[in-house]
């Protein structure tokens, strides 16, 4: 089968690997529909994260079951399927809880960029659609499987409510889902930090209210002056920098709540500082397979549309320019079609 291998930093191949097979009777094997490239891959692409050898990479996707486990009841082959980034039991206390991706049996679920995958525990990780999606939900229905949902948790976690005041910090793919879910979730007003035009008119067609292009101290004295000098009721971290978490804890009022879920890079939090702000910090790898069954029934109902992200739909042999497009910013979020 085709799939993306990357060797090192900037060199991203598509090769010939050998197709999946199932390993443990709870495995499910997967022909990929559609995949994507994750900012978070960029990591890797970039160097910041280490690439020690070449190592099949992606892990979002949507695609049809062609073959369970022995032990797999509830996902039949045939049925088109979304999952998490990380495989859980979703029946354990810590998943029954809404903390998927802390599941004690959890498992990364990668090398999504390929025309098959294997995915563990299958039953507890996957959601089955009724019937196969018309074509045109397919981007919005993948988005579901990391960046909506990592949004949609950044938004639950800093307390997004009716009638609230949110900033969004960071115009990636999972900031401007979190737009869509501060949106969802009742929030009356909705700061974007951006600085992209092309992102500023996403965020938006989302719901964003207004759009702060500052960043650093300077981004939050816009904010307190956006805010009566007051700061947000809620802050959505989705970069994962020093930088951005100061941000994101200093344009918080007292006894407001930040959601962080960019991925932390260098970034340490003064203790003292947090004590006297009053400010609440809830994070971590979102459990998206807590929110799938609710955000499929709003892509399909058309209440929301996150699949306006890919800008850029490429043939998975050509997933090298998909990353380069994205780390040169030609493109905000590069979906690939096996």
């Amino acid at each position: 089968m085709r799939a993306t291998v990357i060797h090192a930093p900037g060199d991203i191949r598509v090769e010939n690997l050998p197709e999946p097979k199932i390993l443990a009777p709870t495995d499910a094997i997967i022909r990929t529909v559609a995949a994507c490239v994750c900012g978070s891959d960029l990591w890797d692409y970039r160097g910041i994260n280490p690439v020690a050898q070449p190592t099949p990479i992606g892990h979002e996707y949507v695609g049809v079951v062609e073959e369970t486990g022995s032990e797999v009841k509830d996902i039949k082959s045939g049925q088109f399927v979304i999952g998490s980034f990380f495989a859980s039991d979703n029946t354990c206390p810590i998943c029954r809880s809404g903390y998927q991706t802390s599941c004690p049996h959890k498992e990364f679920v990668g090398g999504c960029q390929a025309e098959y995958i294997r995915v563990p525990l299958a039953d507890g990780t996957l959601v089955a659609l009724d019937g196969q999606p018309d074509d045109t939900f397919v981007p919005s229905l993948l988005a579901l499987s990391d960046v909506m949902g990592t949004g949609w948790y950044a938004a639950v976690a800093a307390e997004v409510k009716s009638g609230s005041t949110v900033v969004v910090v960071g115009d990636g793919v999972v900031g401007l889902s979190g737009v869509i879910a501060a949106r969802e979730l009742g929030a009356e007003r909705i700061i974007a930090m951006s600085r992209h035009a092309s992102r500023q008119r996403l965020a938006t067609g989302f719901g964003a209210t207004d759009i702060a292009a500052e960043r650093g101290e300077e981004g939050v004295a816009r904010i307190k002056e956006l805010t009566g000098g007051i700061g947000a009721d809620s802050v959505l971290e989705c970069v994962g920098t020093q930088e951005s978490m100061r941000q994101a804890v200093h344009a918080t009022r007292p006894g407001g709540n930040v959601g962080f879920v960019g991925v932390p890079h260098d970034v340490a939090i003064d203790g003292q500082e947090l004590f006297f702000s009053h400010v609440a910090l809830r994070g971590g790898p979102a459990p998206v397979r807590r929110f799938l069954p609710d955000l499929v029934e709003r892509v399909l109902n058309g209440r929301i549309e996150p699949g306006k992200v890919f800008d850029l739909t490429l043939p998975l042999d050509e997933a090298a320019e998909g990353y380069r497009a994205m780390d040169e910013r030609r493109a905000v979020k590069t979906l690939l079609r096996p």
